[in-house]
């Protein structure tokens, strides 16, 4: 882990807060807003002579593509993480959906992973693999694997996420100082 100023033992923040973005999801939502874009193209300037029917499965199939790339990748475009004294919620996106939300008392051990990639989960977003546990992963490079009491592991990218993993070990053993 790295070298902190305020040393190991520091008081940590009531609420603990981080993020992580994913920049190149912005050229996915683009292509996403460009196909619906056609879709509207071809609705209101066809000079499509196949027919109505061909026409309209055109329009409908450009506009549905492009509205489900644009949101899928925008709801995963960045991840936040918010730690209290109570629980840890992870948020993605920016309206905030999906949402988990995990009590402390259910966190068994949270440990610092320094490369998660979205090639070991199968891609970005909201994952589950049998083998791995769940994860949220909007990008490359460090993150953090909280072990819950039932078994499961849920892995988060976060950016400072030796920062988070103090929080998290602060709040889960209440004898250490600096922990409220």
């Amino acid at each position: 882990m790295r070298d902190h100023p305020h040393g190991e033992h520091a008081p940590h923040p009531d609420v603990w807060t981080g993020r992580a973005t994913n920049r190149v999801q912005w050229l996915l939502a683009l292509a996403g807003a460009a196909c619906m874009a056609l879709g509207i193209e071809l609705a209101v300037d066809s000079a499509w002579t196949s027919g109505v029917a061909p026409l309209a499965m055109a329009v409908v199939g450009c506009i549905a593509a492009g509205l489900l790339v644009l949101f899928g990748t925008l709801a995963f475009v960045h991840v936040a993480l918010k730690v209290d004294t109570e629980c840890l919620e992870v948020r993605c996106g920016h309206m905030g959906v999906p949402r988990r939300r995990i009590p402390l008392s259910h966190v068994a051990g949270a440990d610092f992973a320094p490369l998660v990639t979205p090639r070991h989960w199968g891609g970005w977003g909201y994952r589950w693999r049998p083998e791995k546990g769940t994860a949220v992963v909007v990008r490359r490079g460090e993150g953090i694997v909280l072990r819950l009491w039932d078994g499961h592991t849920f892995t988060i990218t976060i950016d400072d996420a030796e920062s988070a993993v103090r929080v998290i070990r602060a709040r889960l053993s209440p004898g250490m100082p600096g922990t409220a």
